[in-house]
């Protein structure tokens, strides 16, 4: 008797990311009965849509009246399980993950409540990701010990064998040691370290040894199926991105004074810049100029307003904001 071939289904999903009030979001598709919230989401149509892309144009846009406008593909997610479904016999989904960034706005707030969409501040997904204020206690109080047990514990049998071992993969991630530094841009190993180590919520519904069900609900908010993995991929693009493409200003109104755009960079980074070394790296970069104006200010100095300055893509390869990759 022949068995029936396996069955495969092509997924596309959207990290969509916009900055208000200084604060990081990503758009997020709100949870029926008590459900996380999902990215939004739908399956690939080979005969509707016409690219992949496209498909995921017109799931945005029916899931949340929003119409993108900067796209990139991060990365095709295609691990068995995903889903997470147990005795799941149903097709493999592999999922094409998108990066897009856009513009906040009361406008588009108010049509993302009517298509039960809402922007989410992605901090609450990853609190331990932001260090404007300085380090996070959640790293010293909850994550770091969690973690040191793990990593004193047997590792569980059939588990893919790696080049690094448990405690070489935390230090690296976490910067653990004295001599360690944080590097703002491996949100995504940080993250899936915490999943095995069964220190989040998805890993514990997953069917994962969870050590402690309570440290899951402090170690950030869960998402619906992996989402919370594309997200974390999606930031860790960004993060990167900033240092050699000038991305950040899909996300900056059409001008804006030095120091939102400051404010900008340092909701994605998640880290504090010194404001006239910042403004040394700008004003060197050519990325901005001046437009002659000056912006209302409620009280302190006036601010001068700028724009970016799109000559500079045409004058070199890599006009991003070289930041050090590391806090």
């Amino acid at each position: 008797m022949n068995k029936a071939p396996p069955r495969i289904e092509i997924g596309l999903n959207a990290a969509i990311v916009a900055v208000h009030d200084q604060q990081p979001l990503i758009l997020a598709v709100a949870g029926k009965d008590r459900e996380p919230d999902a990215l939004p989401f739908g399956p690939f149509d080979p005969i509707a849509h016409r690219t992949l892309e496209t498909g995921l144009r017109t799931w945005v846009a029916e899931q949340s009246a929003l119409k993108l406008g900067y796209v990139e593909q991060l990365y095709t997610f295609g691990d068995r399980g995903r889903h997470a479904m147990p005795g799941d016999i149903g097709p493999h989904v592999l999922s094409v993950g998108y990066l897009a960034l856009t513009r906040e706005s009361e406008e588009s707030a108010a049509a993302l409540e009517r298509a039960g969409a809402r922007w989410r501040r992605w901090y609450d997904f990853f609190p331990w990701e932001d260090w404007r204020e300085g380090r996070p206690t959640i790293l010293d109080e909850t994550i770091l010990p969690a973690l040191a047990r793990w990593v004193t514990t047997e590792g569980s049998k059939g588990s893919p064998a790696r080049a690094l071992g448990r405690e070489e993969r935390v230090r690296l991630a976490f910067g653990v040691a004295d001599t360690d530094v944080w590097d703002e841009e491996r949100v995504l190993d940080r993250y899936e370290l915490l999943y095995e180590a069964g220190l989040v919520g998805e890993a514990r519904r997953d069917g994962r040894n969870a050590p402690d069900a309570a440290l899951t609900h402090r170690t950030g908010e869960a998402m619906r199926f992996d989402h919370r993995r594309i997200v974390a991929t999606a930031i860790s693009r960004l993060r990167a991105k900033l240092k050699y493409r000038p991305v950040v200003f899909e996300l900056m109104d059409a001008t804006f004074t030095l120091r939102e755009l400051q404010r900008t960079v340092e909701a994605i980074s998640g880290r504090h810049l010194h404001t006239q070394n910042f403004r040394r790296l700008v004003e060197g970069a050519a990325l901005v100029e001046q437009t002659g104006e000056i912006a209302p200010q409620r009280r302190g100095r006036p601010a001068a307003l700028f724009r970016f300055r799109r000559e500079v893509i045409k004058e070199r390869p890599a006009p991003g904001l070289r930041l050090s990759a590391r806090v």
